[in-house]
């Protein structure tokens, strides 16, 4: 009896360290911050703080926003800093600042 109620808490405990790592990564999109050399026709380019160019296609349903106000992928100018989520190679988010 003993034995098998220190099993059951042993294989809880390993469950319980376990579970949220698996969570934290099913959750964890694709990310990427840098400043706008050019937004689009669909596609974004930024260059990132090493000063490589980055591109990829903007979902025709992402959200973008500008100092947290919905606007266009056409209202983010250069220079101006983002932060990009990704999903399959195509930005689903975009976060704009110029502050």
């Amino acid at each position: 009896m003993f034995t098998r109620m220190l099993a059951l808490v042993l294989l809880l405990a390993v469950a319980l360290v376990f579970a949220p790592s698996v969570v934290m990564a099913a959750d964890k999109a694709d990310t990427a911050e840098g400043t706008v050399v050019k937004a689009g026709d669909g596609k974004l380019t930024i260059e990132d703080k090493d000063k490589k160019e980055h591109s990829c296609e903007v979902a025709k349903d992402a959200k973008i926003t500008c100092d947290g106000k919905e606007c266009k992928l056409d209202d983010l100018k250069k220079g101006v800093k983002v932060k990009v989520t990704l999903d399959n190679k195509k930005a689903v988010k975009i976060e704009g600042s110029t502050k």
